[in-house]
């Protein structure tokens, strides 16, 4: 279900922008410019148009959230009743377009689940999978783009990949580095 527009912080690198739900989703990201089409376009419609989600497996008892000083950096923070645990969303404004998601653990520990679902052209179109020893790709039938999944952990093998995992006290977890890779 789409959440409301004030549930939703915008993450960017002065290129593109996301939208990223108090849920944990990020629902919108046009990739990798404000005038390409959307990659993850669940707001508008379903989780079906493309997301990736990461969230407790458990409904959170409070969700907090802020954005680091100055910045763009979102922390977004899950209180359940096992434990604490942040996930910290940004855009790094270097060459190419980067999305960035890390899970921090504060207290206790929390079962989170993820979910990618790329979709190209606002939901349109199903990307093609190719795995690659430094990541897998997806491309949108055409051979002008691809995106880069980089992790050292085996993530990305699906086009809609699901997964849970556990975060503890003072564990970090770097979820793979997203990026677009554009050539002429």
């Amino acid at each position: 279900m789409t959440l409301r527009i004030e549930d939703y912080a915008m993450i960017g690198d002065c290129k593109t922008a996301a939208l990223v739900g108090r849920d944990g989703s990020i629902d919108w990201l046009c990739w990798p410019r404000f005038d390409s089409a959307a990659c993850f376009a669940a707001l508008l419609g379903t989780a079906d148009n493309g997301r990736w989600l990461i969230a407790p497996k458990h409904p959170p008892l409070g969700v907090r959230r802020r954005y680091h000083p100055g910045t763009l950096v979102l922390e977004t923070e899950f209180q359940t009743e096992t434990g604490c645990a942040v996930v910290i969303d940004f855009m790094s404004p270097a060459d190419g377009a980067d999305l960035v998601r890390i899970v921090i653990g504060r207290s206790g520990r929390v079962v989170f689940r993820t979910e990618l679902v790329v979709r190209f052209n606002y939901g349109a179109t199903v990307p093609w999978v190719n795995r690659l020893d430094a990541g897998t790709v997806c491309s949108p039938r055409r051979p002008s783009s691809t995106m880069r999944f980089f992790s050292s952990a085996e993530y990305c093998l699906r086009v809609a990949r699901r997964m849970s995992f556990t975060i503890r006290s003072e564990d970090i977890l770097g979820v793979p580095d997203f990026w677009l890779i554009s050539t002429p």
